[in-house]
């Protein structure tokens, strides 16, 4: 089977409500004009407001942890939601799952485009779940979770949703809370393995249902991280499309994971979508 006729095969399995599609930084570069679209671009960001040392600088998580420290946590928030500042209309891959509306789908990025799309779509019955940063936080809390509406429901999302939406490093915008610095993550990566940060109805929505991961690069620890523990427990046969040439460690990965990877540009989820059925 060709690799066009599989992404055809996988994205079918989603529509069905077989397979979790798990959205990387690269699904928001879809949209024009838009904010970051990888964790260099927004490390950058940061770095034109303030500039960090020489072991520091490139890394996203250390980069905000070096302006936490320096400047305060209100100077880093606002420089991030500086860079997020324009939210560009929802991508066609976006409509599309909107329109699918699977049961579970992962977004691990800071944009807003999916929960956009979702408005834009007119859907009822869903809502979202999101990381939250501990910092200033007395209480022991990993999550918070909105309705439809944007308001803030409980720290559990509702298991007759429909559809949910599972942002585990929370949303940049005005009123939400995100992680992003090292000290943001300390506590987080303690008690992932358990699977304490990641909320009950996520962990029973992805049981029995691979993943279809898109937009997504494993070159970086943390999010290699996040990827095998929210996978964790999930369905067989996972799959991913990354174009190009992989790091060893990405190799590593996808071989320790059993994820078949296709070789194709995101763009070609697009025009799978857009193909006569």
């Amino acid at each position: 089977m060709g690799a066009e006729s599989r992404l055809a095969k996988l994205l079918d399995q989603v529509a069905e409500g077989a397979r979790v599609p798990y959205l990387g930084a690269g699904v928001a570069a879809l949209a024009e004009g838009g904010a970051p679209a990888s964790p260099r671009a927004l490390c950058a960001a940061i770095e034109t407001k303030v500039r960090a040392p020489k072991r520091a600088s490139g890394n996203l998580w250390s980069v905000a942890q070096f302006v936490e420290s320096r400047r305060f946590r209100k100077t880093l928030e606002q420089i991030v939601r500086d860079a997020f500042s324009v939210r560009p209309a929802p991508s066609a891959l976006h409509r599309w799952i909107v329109r699918a509306r699977p049961p579970l789908v992962v977004d691990a990025w800071y944009d807003g485009q999916i929960l956009d799309a979702a408005v834009a779509e007119g859907m009822g019955d869903w809502g979202w779940v999101q990381g939250i940063s501990r910092n200033g936080e007395s209480r022991d809390i990993w999550t918070l979770a909105y309705d439809c509406t944007g308001a803030l429901a409980c720290e559990a999302p509702d298991p007759g949703w429909e559809m949910l939406v599972y942002k585990p490093h929370g949303l940049i915008r005005t009123g939400q809370s995100f992680l992003i610095s090292d000290s943001d993550y300390v506590e987080v990566l303690t008690e992932i393995d358990i699977q304490s940060p990641i909320p009950d109805e996520v962990q029973a929505r992805r049981t029995g249902r691979p993943f279809l991961f898109l937009g997504c690069r494993f070159d970086d620890q943390l999010l290699r991280i996040y990827a095998r523990q929210i996978a964790k427990r999930s369905g067989q046969g996972h799959a991913a499309v990354i174009e190009g040439p992989l790091t060893r460690m990405e190799e590593r990965f996808l071989d320790e994971m059993g994820i078949e990877r296709l070789d194709l540009p995101l763009e070609a989820v697009t025009e799978a979508l857009a193909a006569p059925a």
